[in-house]
């Protein structure tokens, strides 16, 4: 291979096949079809994440190297399919349209335990814990947060104090407030 076809970055969107946070890698299938491709963990959190859930929907920056196909950057993380409806039972009655208009609040991850399905973060400006289900970050295609990770939610009332609706990426709160051309 040319050095030159290692200059040869390209957008492709793909799914997530696995991610292992511990190993600190996984890998992408594009919708293209081809070789696997080489996500880093590296590489997500640079995108604001630390984790990502499998089947996740992916759009990444790709470049050929000596070792195969390899993610240089994400774009964006969409749920797996096939998820539809509250991931609550908190949720049962609410409206979805009204959830998703909800606006993205930056918070920090105070801890989540992914064995017991839950944790909490607080939202800046606010001591309130905010419960975070492990469906929900599921829903929003995530695997895992990390203590301390930055992320941004979507928050609502629920019957036991505020909950998380949505967790997404640092980075679509700053997406989300660009003005649009």
């Amino acid at each position: 291979m040319s050095e030159q076809d290692e200059d040869v970055m390209r957008t492709v969107m793909g799914r997530v096949k696995w991610f292992d946070p511990t190993k600190g890698f996984g890998f992408v299938v594009s919708d293209e079809g081809g070789a696997d491709i080489l996500l880093h963990a590296n590489v997500l959190r640079n995108f604001g994440q630390s984790s990502v859930a499998d089947s996740a929907g992916i759009e990444i920056v790709i470049q050929e190297t000596e070792r195969g196909m390899q993610a240089t950057q994400v774009l964006r993380i969409d749920p797996p399919e096939g998820i539809v409806g509250s991931a609550l039972e908190d949720f049962a009655d609410a409206d979805l349209e009204e959830l998703a208009s909800t606006p993205l609040e930056p918070a920090r991850v105070k801890w989540f335990d992914k064995g017991k399905g839950f944790g909490f973060a607080n939202v800046f400006g606010s001591g309130d814990d905010v419960f975070v289900h492990i469906e929900v970050l599921r829903r929003s295609g995530l695997a895992d947060l990390q203590p301390g990770e930055a992320v941004c939610l979507r928050v609502v009332d629920g019957k036991r104090g505020r909950m998380a609706t949505t967790v997404s990426s640092w980075e679509s709160a700053i997406s989300e407030d660009a003005p649009s051309s």
